[in-house]
């Protein structure tokens, strides 16, 4: 109730225009209704009436920050810290602050004011670090980053990082003595071999380099998402080559999936390298198939399979992934859709529509609607051809309330009920729509035609079946549509024209009992049709 509130508040404000609270509150109700200028004013007052009040104050300066004036924010945070010395938090807020400003040396007092209160540690003397490297000052940061090392002997990441630090600022050899003397205390310490691998690299000795990553590579101890890092790089430097050759990576892969047979990352960076190199789409299945051996539950990995298999168009093979899909991954939608699909091109119609309905179980007001809609319009075209004829229409309602431009079975429902010769205005007005989105489809101007033609609009019938003969560009003519332009030809009185087509119909594999029996009358005789 915002106007009740607003005058509330603004009656608070005129019994007493100091009070800071009525203030406060006001900005909150201006936020609500993102009157963000306004707002900032009020809170102003707010805090400026009450000094003390920590939340006016801290919510005056998360104002300023919102609008990118930190110069402004700074003051603010500075005496919410000056009247509570325990509010560590706020000076993190102001580190990142005059970090925005680029002034280092206030940056650095912060960090001290951190430490006095937190004591001193690893992740403060790193921040210090960082500082004195924006401020160019590289002895200082080498000598924090040492001091560091030092006073943590047993700490074999910091000694690691001093060698790292020293390989950025052009010391490699002391890099390189640090990570050989550390390599000897634990030599399969991934850390240390990959800041060797680095170090390598960096000069230039690619045979030291390669055997080391090899080492790292097969190494247990290495971690998923290092050797996926290490693997990439060798991928990217093979592409960089003229004539990389793809089958070293590949042996590089395998001897890395040999030694660590249950890692889908790496089986997945080979397939997805495979794909990227064109291989055959068998030895991409069997990588696939071998992720879902070891995580059954990986639905993407699934889903890239049963892709693979639907330009294979191997039915039975995506019915069977679907089905696993789906006792792994019950709420995932696709899975109930391509084995319902896949049934369906099977002719398996009884396995298709519980495949979908099972689906449909699934769906919920957060489902993607492109899907759901896909869902109904499939269940409505098997419910058709099984004969259900009140089902089918009821799925198409429910279809088109997901998604109501879903084309196709707005042509499909369009056509079931012209042939059933009711709601042909409704009919009419779903085929209008499939043809003003695909003006050159033969199938949906053959729908629209067929509609008038069954209102008895047979001139305007005519016009549309013109269009759907011309943009016929198959190199098999759909028998429907030459048939039923002989019918619109035929009740437009150009028996000529209708015999032409009713002939080629019949010779392109059409219902010969009924041609022949128009083609001797020489008229239109109603049929039930059937779909194309």
């Amino acid at each position: 109730h915002f106007d009740a509130a607003y005058d509330l508040l603004n009656h608070c404000l005129e019994i007493d225009s100091t009070a800071a609270e009525a203030y406060y509150m006001l900005a909150m109700y201006l936020t609500e209704l993102k009157k963000d200028t306004l707002a900032l004013q009020n809170i102003e007052r707010a805090a400026a009436l009450d000094s003390v009040n920590a939340t006016y104050q801290e919510r005056v300066a998360q104002y300023y920050i919102s609008m990118g004036d930190y110069n402004r924010a700074i003051p603010f945070y500075e005496r919410l810290y000056a009247s509570n010395h325990g509010r560590t938090d706020v000076l993190n807020i102001l580190v990142q602050l005059y970090q925005q400003k680029k002034s280092y040396p206030d940056m650095l007092n912060t960090i001290n004011r951190i430490e006095q209160n937190e004591g001193t540690n690893e992740e403060i003397t790193l921040s210090k670090m960082r500082v004195y490297e924006m401020m160019g000052d590289s002895k200082t940061a080498y000598k924090t980053l040492k001091n560091l090392s030092d006073t943590h002997p047993n700490d074999l990441n910091y000694r690691i990082m001093l060698g790292n630090w020293l390989m950025q600022n052009n010391s490699q050899k002391e890099a390189y003595k640090i990570f050989v003397s550390a390599l000897k205390e634990v030599p399969d310490n991934p850390y240390v071999q990959t800041s060797l691998y680095d170090y390598y690299n960096t000069i230039g000795n690619q045979d030291e380099a390669k055997k080391l990553r090899d080492v790292i590579l097969l190494s247990k101890k290495t971690s998923s998402q290092t050797k996926v890092l290490l693997l990439e790089e060798a991928i990217k430097s093979n592409e960089d080559q003229t004539n990389g050759d793809s089958l070293q990576i590949l042996e590089l892969l395998d001897k890395v999936i040999d030694a660590d047979t249950h890692n889908t990352d790496i089986a997945s960076l080979k397939a997805a390298y495979m794909t990227l190199k064109k291989m055959p789409s068998a030895s991409i299945d069997s990588v696939l198939q071998h992720i879902l051996d070891i995580s059954p539950d990986n639905a993407a990995t699934r889903m890239q399979l049963i892709r693979s298999y639907l330009d294979k168009k191997d039915w039975n093979k995506i019915i069977n992934l679907s089905k696993q899909g789906i006792q792994y991954n019950p709420e995932e939608m696709a899975f109930y859709y391509f084995m319902g699909w896949s049934s369906f091109q099977k002719g398996d119609m009884d396995m298709a529509l519980d495949a979908f309905r099972r689906g449909v179980s699934q769906i919920n007001s957060q489902s993607d609607r492109d899907i759901a809609s896909d869902f109904y319009a499939m269940m409505g075209d098997i419910l058709h051809q099984k004969g259900k004829r009140s089902d089918a229409f009821a799925a198409y309602d429910s279809c088109l309330q997901w998604k109501s431009d879903n084309i196709y079975c707005l042509n499909n429902y369009a056509y079931y009920l012209s042939e059933e010769g009711e709601n042909l205005q409704k009919a009419e007005q779903m085929s209008y729509k499939t043809i003003k989105l695909e003006p050159k489809n033969s199938t949906f101007l053959d729908t629209y035609a067929w509609i008038l033609f069954m209102e008895k609009r047979y001139a305007e019938a005519k016009i549309y079946i013109d269009q759907a003969i011309q943009n016929d560009t198959d190199s098999v003519k759909s028998i429907v549509i030459i048939e039923h332009a002989g019918d619109i030809y035929a009740m437009n009185g150009n028996t000529e024209q209708a015999m032409s087509y009713w002939h080629e119909a019949m010779k392109t594999g059409g219902d010969n009992a009924i041609l022949q029996r128009k083609i001797k009358l020489k008229k239109y005789i109603p049929v039930n049709n059937k779909k194309k």
